[in-house]
């Protein structure tokens, strides 16, 4: 009498689901939760508040029209402030959800999952920035109008593309402390603690600010390790010289663009490699 055989199921003629579809996926994980849609709304909330707030102090006072740059410059605070959060909750929700077993069982290529998210959030990341640069079109002429003035476009081409870099770049960064992390209010607030608390922001200036302005050996070694500050002699154009009233080096050198390298290879390039790294071995419950 023969033993009763198991019938077994053969998927080695299975096509790897493609590419574009992971990417897909990965943008509608971002935007379909209540989470996504509620920081996607808060962000565009923001942004409209400031249009609005802006065109009110124009014209309920002299303080004059605001220029293009101006407008790049106040619409990328809400940009900078929530949409890396989106970054970080893209890696970190499918972890503490306990979903990445479903995940890594559709796709078991980690490094794909990776690439996909990676991918995703650049690109949610530039639409973002430029939809901030859309209202800032809509209001530097309308601006000019309430103050009785005429616009002022200067706004360069390289001012976009900075700011542009910039932003992407700080999603990197939320990004790969997730990827590190794995735990939505860790890696937020290590991202937090930097961006405000290290560097600083509009309102007021960070630990790593205050050091460059107040200490000459500040100048000389801050640079190499805040990405805000690496990236002031390309956001200015090169303008070397008087800044803020103090008398520092932003010239764009080669010595400028090795700070630059060397800020971004710590907060965006350790992260990225170390967390990737730590993805690929974690183990799934």
């Amino acid at each position: 009498m023969s033993a009763a055989t198991t019938p077994t199921l053969d998927v080695s003629g299975t096509a790897r689901v493609p590419f574009g579809r992971l990417v897909t996926v990965e943008l509608r994980k971002m935007t379909d939760t209540r989470a996504g849609r509620v920081l996607l709304s808060v962000t565009a909330g923001l942004l409209a508040l400031l249009f609005g707030l802006v065109l009110l102090v124009v014209a309920l006072t002299d303080s004059g029209r605001p220029s293009a740059s101006d407008w790049i410059n106040i619409l990328s605070i809400p940009v900078s402030m929530l949409v890396p959060v989106l970054a970080i909750t893209i890696v970190t929700q499918e972890w503490g959800q306990r979903t990445a077993v479903v995940t890594f069982a559709l796709e078991p290529s980690r490094l794909r999952i990776v690439l996909a998210k990676l991918i995703a959030v650049i690109a949610l990341g530039v639409l973002t920035v430029l939809f901030a640069l859309l209202l800032g079109l809509v209001g530097t002429p309308l601006g000019a109008s309430l103050a009785g003035e005429s616009a002022e476009w200067n706004a360069t081409a390289g001012d976009i593309g900075w700011t542009l870099l910039t932003q992407v770049l700080y999603l990197l960064m939320g990004f790969g402390f997730g990827l590190l992390l794995l735990n939505s209010p860790a890696a937020v607030a290590v991202y937090y603690v930097y961006v405000w608390i290290l560097e600083g922001g509009v309102i007021a200036p960070g630990i790593l600010y205050v050091l460059w302005i107040a200490f000459d050996w500040g100048q000389a070694v801050i640079p190499w390790f805040s990405m805000r500050i690496a990236l002031l002699p390309f956001q200015l154009g090169g303008d070397d010289g008087d800044f803020s009233g103090l008398d520092v080096d932003l010239g764009i050198d080669t010595l400028a663009v090795a700070r630059l390298l060397v800020a971004v290879l710590i907060w965006v390039g350790l992260p990225l490699v170390l967390g990737t790294m730590r993805v690929m071995r974690a183990e799934l419950k």
